[in-house]
């Protein structure tokens, strides 16, 4: 029978293995239902280009 340790005095690495174990139970991952932040800078959307915007560059030459 194991010692009985409060949540609060367990390591790092045991409230990790706690935790993982909780967690297999749970149908969707609270992590992956929040919305993005709005405030933060989002790479993807900076990437995005529209060729409209952008005309080729053959066309100021002729």
């Amino acid at each position: 029978m194991e010692k009985f340790i409060p949540y609060e005095k367990l390591s790092k690495k045991k409230k990790k293995e706690l935790n993982a174990k909780r967690r297999k139970t749970w149908d969707i991952s609270p992590v992956t239902r929040r919305p993005p932040n709005p405030k933060a800078y989002n790479r993807k959307k900076a990437r995005k280009r529209d060729p409209e915007d952008f005309p080729d560059a053959l066309s100021f030459f002729i």
